[in-house]
């Protein structure tokens, strides 16, 4: 699965739960695969260098 896929797919999940313990996991989980496409978005167009400084 793509990773939009995974963030299409947990906002469809976010939606439809009313469990808000539940909803705050799936909340969390799509927060950090924003942020991992984000990263890998910086890493393609330049902007950051996702080699290690050492």
């Amino acid at each position: 699965m793509l990773l939009e896929q995974h963030i299409e797919e947990l906002f469809r999940e976010m939606n439809a739960t009313y469990d808000r313990v539940e909803r705050r996991e799936i909340e969390a989980e799509l927060e950090l695969a924003c942020a991992e496409l984000e990263v890998i978005m910086a890493e393609q167009e330049g902007v950051i260098d996702a080699e290690p400084p050492f």
